[in-house]
């Protein structure tokens, strides 16, 4: 292990509660001991993953929230005991491995609930909602400190929680405690004053309206969550730890509008005035940590940082709070060892929170200790699989059913959360198996194919591995994409897997092999319009191939053209995005904590966006353009960039021993190209 990373091996206390090292497994939705969304139950899935990274050398481990009242049914999670005895040996085993555990307890969303078009169609049909309600009741998940737009679907108002069902909540929290208590958990937390959930809405004046003891004064918006610690505490004892998820400051607009980093702007939510009081406030209420980061779920990025957020990005702040309490405090969000440790080392932060790395490779930090980093599979932060809730202009979550109820899964690592699916089973009959292509999907297939016995060759036409993501790693902002390209190149190597470079492969009979993976990746859409040719392609831009000049047109805004956007404007162009669509970046299941930063980033610094406007002639010096009025509009500008998508490219069509993967099958993600390899390396 390096030298600087040591005091990442040293212990803390949680009050009475020794901690052997200072990394955390930071609570993720769908990592839940308890399950997602069905009924409560013991979730196997969950325990595989959080033993296994339990065994890698994590010293406290957060599951994901648990819901104190069953999304899907009737029941309170305290009147199901069964599984907390399933619980009690899980701990028996964890414990064995030296790390402790706490389960995070959610007194619920509020206007944050993700309402899905199921939802809405219940909360706006009377009679639906009341047939529905023993099974799904929106209306109770939803409920807000006061009437409020939800987030997700702007047109439905959260109603406001009434003082019988706040008492409810409390005396949840307690029972639910005892019986972690009672199985063994070593502590439990509560979620959250932090990121605009329900009892953080409660502490912020722009959702807070109420007039009663839990509104108004400072005192009563935080009453709620003292309440709730009290009551803890008085049911399983002052020594019993109790952690509280907070977001320092809110960084937030108002509804629906963050503020990205950088921006100035006035703060809707929690200030950082007003945070220094509160941490001291919930410390003497009895919490024994502040578990950190910032934001709001109308500033999503905040607490879900995607890859266009700094690393690092909650660090100062959480480090000013610091100062204010005796408890310790943790910091999560893009966290990296170096910063951590030095921070851990000046007594800025206790231990770094890390999630979603967890994911990709819950061995990473075991691997750190064992000076092996080339071997740790990186988190891109892309949150195209663990985090999948999404929304565009005019609609509500969007994300699919099977996405809803599985949240949590990782891209990169599909055994994550999903082992019963994706395994690594020994081949029964060995081949050799031509692979054409060393994008993502190739290599990601040649490498199971490997651990499976096979004997896995690539052809890949160009002179290096990665295809197209080579170009969506290029933007200074994607580190962590060129990380997971070299990470993919010293496996193959150590795997010893041939890959033939500049070698394309026109017809497969020229390869003699017992299967065949075509993994040709896919072409640019062609634009239908006069002076097309004078644009100048995704890739083209992104791979350095072409000049631009400070004004660039960028044809389609989807996820690479707003990408693009965004880089050119870190690099002092004048981007401006053309989009046929009511908004940008409008891809189901794609994560609303990227997809509202680029917005809000392109609001924030006046980029222009013309929306529902088509391209209908290229010119040498300007794009003149279309709205659906079909009213014309001249931009002048240096260069246009068309990224309007990509069709498949596959060399052959599936057929007897032949398989076609990642984007030559269908034009997809990094997930559907991985999972997609998956599918088939394990199947010859």
């Amino acid at each position: 292990m390096k030298k600087e990373y040591e005091v990442l091996l040293t212990p803390w206390k949680i009050g009475n509660l020794d901690i052997k090292n200072r990394i955390v497994m930071a609570p993720m939705g769908g990592t839940s001991i308890f399950g997602w969304t069905e009924p409560n139950h013991f979730d196997k899935e969950a325990a595989k993953l959080l033993k296994t990274v339990a065994e890698n050398n994590c010293g406290l481990i957060f599951p994901g929230v648990a819901t104190l009242k069953d999304i899907i049914g009737p029941l309170w999670l305290y009147q199901n005991k069964a599984k907390f005895r399933q619980l009690k040996n899980f701990m028996d085993e964890l414990h064995k491995t030296g790390a402790k555990m706490f389960i995070q307890m959610t007194a619920g969303c509020g206007r944050s609930f993700a309402l899905n078009d199921l939802m809405v169609t219940l909360l706006e049909n009377k009679a639906l909602g009341t047939i529905a309600k023993p099974i799904l009741n929106p209306e109770f998940h939803s409920l807000a400190p006061s009437e409020t737009p939800n987030r997700w679907a702007d047109h439905i108002t959260s109603k406001a929680i009434t003082k019988e069902q706040i008492e409810q909540i409390i005396y949840a929290f307690g029972e639910t405690a005892r019986l972690c208590k009672e199985a063994g958990v070593d502590g439990v937390e509560v979620h959250a004053v932090h990121e605009g959930y329900l009892l953080d809405q409660f502490t912020l004046p722009y959702v807070n309206s109420r007039t009663d003891e839990y509104g108004g004064s400072f005192e009563n918006r935080y009453r709620f969550a003292v309440e709730i610690v009290k009551q803890i505490k008085k049911t399983c004892g002052q020594d019993y730890p109790v952690s509280v998820r907070y977001s320092v400051v809110s960084k937030t607009k108002g509804f629906n509008e963050g503020a990205v980093p950088g921006e100035e702007y006035i703060e809707a939510g929690r200030t950082m005035e007003e945070s220094e009081k509160a941490a001291k406030y919930l410390q003497d209420a009895g919490y024994d940590m502040l578990n950190c980061d910032n934001g709001t779920y109308d500033a999503w990025y905040w607490p879900h940082p995607p890859v266009y957020m700094p690393e690092n990005c909650n660090l100062e702040d959480v480090a000013h709070i610091r100062k204010f309490v005796d408890i310790p405090v943790v910091c999560a969000g893009r966290m990296t060892l170096d910063a951590g440790a030095k921070a851990i080392e000046n007594g800025n932060i206790d231990a770094i929170g890390i999630g979603r790395q967890f994911l990709t490779d819950p061995a990473w930090f075991e691997k750190v200790i064992e000076d092996k980093e080339e071997d740790i599979k990186p988190c891109i932060s892309c949150q195209t699989a663990c985090l999948t809730m999404s929304k565009s202009k005019g609609t509500n979550n969007s994300q699919s059913m099977e996405d809803a109820m599985n949240m949590c899964r990782c891209a990169l690592n599909p055994e994550t959360m999903q082992s019963h699916k994706f395994y690594v089973r020994p081949a029964k009959q060995k081949k050799t198996v031509a692979i054409i292509g060393a994008g993502v999907a190739g290599m990601e297939a040649a490498l199971l194919l490997k651990k499976r016995g096979h004997t896995p060759i690539i052809y890949e036409r160009s002179d290096q591995l990665g295809g197209v993501f080579v170009a969506a790693a290029a933007p200074d902002f994607k580190s962590h994409d060129k990380k997971l390209l070299k990470w993919y190149e010293t496996q193959l190597k150590k795997e010893d897997i041939k890959v033939y470079f500049n070698h394309e492969v026109k017809d497969l009979s020229e390869i003699k092999a017992d299967a065949y993976i075509v993994a040709t990746g896919s072409v640019p859409k062609k634009l239908s319009v006069t002076g097309a040719e004078k644009g100048i392609s995704a890739i083209d831009y992104l791979l350095g191939n072409k000049e631009v000049g400070k004004k660039v047109v960028i044809i389609g805004g989807g996820l690479t053209g707003c990408e693009i956007a965004y880089d050119l404007h870190r690099k002092g162009k004048e981007p401006v995005i053309v989009e046929m669509l009511n908004d940008l970046i409008t891809t189901p299941n794609l994560c609303l904590a990227n997809s509202s930063y680029l917005r809000d980033y392109f609001k924030a610094f006046n980029v222009p966006v013309y929306l529902e406007h088509g391209c209908k002639e290229i010119q040498d010096d300007c794009v003149i353009i279309a709205d659906k009025k079909g009213d014309l509009k001249q931009i002048p500008c240096d260069n246009i960039i068309i990224s309007t998508g990509y069709n498949s490219a596959p060399l052959s069509k599936e057929g007897k021993n032949i398989y076609v993967i990642g984007d030559a099958s269908k034009v997809g993600n990094l997930r559907s190209a991985v999972w997609g390899a998956w599918a088939v390396a394990m199947k010859i």
